[in-house]
């Protein structure tokens, strides 16, 4: 009677019995590949594998309440009872958090604009160096991180240099006693001086005491985007000053006191010769410059592996020993790449 008692007992149990076992292998093999031991998924990743870990956890709830040996109206209270208490903290924290998520959900999706790009959102502006769930990293030109919510990025317009070349220009205003056909020829050289394609000049406004000219011209190498707009704005004023013509106001000119009535442009030295100026954006941008090599490094390998595997399908034996050592090595790069701190600040 009592082992007729016992295997009832253990019959009625069992479902519970069988589902526990499986949460546990499910949760603990969830922890150990994506919590512990992150391998090719990387750090980087890091928040996601935890998103995923809490999806499996509150699944692995609900499964084991299904399982429970309980009346079926009782069971439903249970699952009622669990979704309440889901939904109460949904309902307490922050809904900030989940915008940001779906924001970087979409950002993913859509892409707008990659690690490496330069971006001007606002009045923020730099080159992305991490791209979040919840944030986005730029570094800005001070050579700060500066953490945009993702919210911020969809709710405003955001302005992404291309890649494939972005136009440099430079304003000012000049009076109407010098002719614009002198001052565009003058302007045209500076940009081709700045190493600029294609120069153009624009009439941006005819203003009541000056005219206001645009000089614009095309970078191909966006990666030196602050040292083409200040090597502009330098040629622009060797060029000006050099064919003789001031860059003042007319207010200025009406209200200075002095003495011989000249020109108000500076005496030319003996030029030195110019530094290095490529170590400015590396130095600004050293932690956008590296996201992006890591990037690239990143789709090269994954390219290179889709390659490897579709040659080993088709290979002989003896070949297919060595593709297979190329694939494990390339494997092992990813999986460094992966696991490389992003840099602290």
């Amino acid at each position: 009677m009592l082992l007729n008692s016992f295997i009832d007992i253990f019959k009625l149990f069992l479902p519970l019995i069988v589902v526990c076992v499986c949460v546990g292998i499910v949760l603990g093999l969830g922890h150990w590949k994506l919590i512990r031991h992150p391998g090719n998924f990387g750090k980087k990743r890091q928040f996601s594998n935890q998103l995923i870990m809490l999806g499996l956890t509150l699944v692995s709830i609900v499964a084991i309440a299904l399982a429970l040996p309980v009346a079926d109206s009782v069971r439903n209270q249970v699952v009622a009872l669990i979704g309440l208490a889901i939904s109460g903290v949904l309902a307490f924290s922050s809904s900030t958090i989940f915008a940001n998520l779906m924001a970087g959900i979409m950002l993913r999706v859509t892409k707008p604009f990659y690690t490496g790009d330069f971006i001007q959102v606002a009045d923020y502006f730099g080159r992305v160096s991490e791209r979040g769930l919840l944030d986005t990293e730029i570094q800005s030109e001070q050579r700060e991180l500066v953490a945009i919510p993702n919210t911020f990025l969809i709710t405003n317009p955001v302005s992404v240099v291309r890649s494939s070349g972005t136009v440099v220009s430079t304003t000012l205003s000049l009076g109407y006693d010098i002719h614009h056909s002198r001052i565009e020829s003058l302007l045209k050289q500076a940009a081709e001086n700045a190493g600029l394609d294609e120069p153009f000049v624009q009439l941006i406004e005819l203003g009541d005491y000056a005219v206001t000219y645009k000089i614009n011209g095309m970078l191909a190498e966006v990666k030196s985007l602050l040292t083409a707009r200040s090597n502009l704005r330098r040629e622009v004023l060797d060029m000006l000053h050099g064919g003789g013509i001031e860059i003042v106001s007319p207010s200025f000119m009406n209200q200075r006191s002095v003495t011989d009535n000249g020109p108000v442009i500076p005496v030319k030295t003996i030029s030195k010769p110019k530094p290095d100026e490529s170590v400015v954006e590396e130095l600004i941008f050293d932690k956008a410059e590296e996201a992006e090599q890591a990037n690239k490094e990143k789709l090269l390998l994954l390219a290179a592996l889709e390659e490897l595997q579709l040659a080993k399908k088709s290979a002989s034996d003896d070949d297919k020993v060595e593709i297979k050592e190329r694939i494990e090595q390339a494997q092992l790069q990813l999986k460094a790449l992966e696991q490389a701190p992003s840099e602290s600040n």
